[in-house]
């Protein structure tokens, strides 16, 4: 089975623990373990891809609409100012499964360049940050699907 030994389709499944933010039919989004900043979400597609050039056109769109998606809801939920949003694709691609980083940004938040120092979250203060995320979603706006 593709993905058999993905940190990432572990995840999908349910066999590695993440705290989830948004889970559709085609993607999910959850927290990143070691974030550039609180609130740091990675969406991922349920289908194992491993690059943006392996992405059948089919899922381009809900990948996307979820990443444009968690850029607003960082801003609502958490109260950055901005987010970055980025992907990697081979080279500096840590996990080989397609995931588009959405990091939220506050003017003067110290992040330059392409560095991406990390930091930890407290203990319960991942699943908080999670909470607020989930709150902030308008389950009806789920990249155009229901959410599951």
């Amino acid at each position: 089975m593709a993905g058999d030994g993905c940190e990432f389709c572990a995840v999908v499944r349910g066999k590695e623990p993440a705290e989830v933010v948004l889970d559709t039919d085609t993607v999910i989004a959850f927290l990143d373990r070691r974030p550039v900043f609180k609130g740091h979400v990675l969406v991922v597609t349920r289908e194992h891809v491993e690059t943006l050039t392996d992405l059948p056109d089919a899922l381009l769109e809900p990948v996307f609409a979820a990443a444009r998606l968690m850029a607003a809801t960082v801003r609502t939920a958490l109260g950055s100012t901005g987010s970055f949003v980025a992907m990697n694709n081979t080279v500096s691609q840590s996990v080989p499964h397609l995931h588009v980083h959405v990091v939220p940004r506050t003017k003067g938040d110290g992040l330059r360049g392409f560095f991406w120092p990390r930091t930890t979250y407290a203990d319960g203060e991942m699943a908080e940050y999670a909470d607020r995320l989930r709150a902030a979603l308008d389950p009806t706006s789920a990249v155009g699907q229901e959410p599951r």
